[in-house]
């Protein structure tokens, strides 16, 4: 009953981690159509006035960020996505068949589950770091009498659409973050499944030592009462 609770609550963890990691594609794949390509996240840029005469001012990117930054947090999310709708149909299936993974294949979903942990979590700190960045660079540090928030409702004149980037970014980074914590949780279960085929693995070790220590026992005494019956 407690096995088959562990493996239940894996199976929720996993469809939770596909939800979060579906939650963090779709506006990443968005954003990557609405600016062409060219990726928002580090990107470097300052307000400039159009000419001497205008004083309308017009934000001029000096370098975009790299492509590699946002394709590799794109292609983590979907790593995601895939991986746990295949762990949470596995379990699921082992659920209803009454099932259990062998201390093998245990071991080999604690080492992936470490390390999709890790790689979310070092995709969350570049989608927050990189994004952070940028709103410095279109409010100026803050100095900007709107925030990076507002400036999304205004056209950046960039050649491209930046109508919901903000929004866009919010709902990837919680998409993001909530999938690091679903997949820790999914490696601290995980980590005790391994813990407890481990305990019954040594549970049933003793139990086979003491069956031989019985059966030798066993042995000596039968062995000493014919000795007696032929002495007499």
């Amino acid at each position: 009953m407690a096995l088959d609770n562990l493996i239940f609550a894996q199976c929720i963890l996993y469809f939770l981690a596909f939800v979060f990691g579906f939650i963090a594609v779709v506006p990443l794949s968005e954003n990557t159509e609405d600016f062409r390509g060219k990726c928002l996240l580090f990107t470097r840029g300052m307000w400039q006035n159009e000419n001497i005469t205008v004083s309308k001012q017009r934000f001029i990117v000096e370098e975009w960020g790299p492509e590699s930054s946002c394709s590799f947090i794109t292609f983590v999310g979907i790593a995601s996505l895939i991986l746990s709708a295949v762990q949470a149909w596995r379990l699921l299936f082992f659920l209803c068949k009454g099932h259990d993974d062998s201390i093998f294949n245990a071991f080999l979903n604690l080492v992936i589950s470490s390390l999709v942990v890790f790689t979310v979590f070092l995709s969350s700190t570049i989608v927050t770091v990189g994004f952070n960045l940028w709103c410095d660079a279109v409010t100026e540090g803050g100095s900007m009498p709107s925030s990076c928030e507002d400036l999304q409702d205004t056209d950046l004149e960039l050649g491209l659409d930046n109508s919901a980037f903000y929004d866009q970014f919010a709902i990837a980074q919680f998409g993001l973050w909530a999938a690091w914590l679903t997949w820790l949780g999914i490696a601290v279960m995980a980590f005790l499944k391994v813990y407890h085929n481990y305990r019954q693995e040594d549970l049933l070790d003793s139990l086979i030592h003491e069956k031989d220590l019985l059966l030798g026992r066993s042995s000596r005494h039968s062995s000493d009462s014919d000795l007696k019956t032929g002495l007499i």
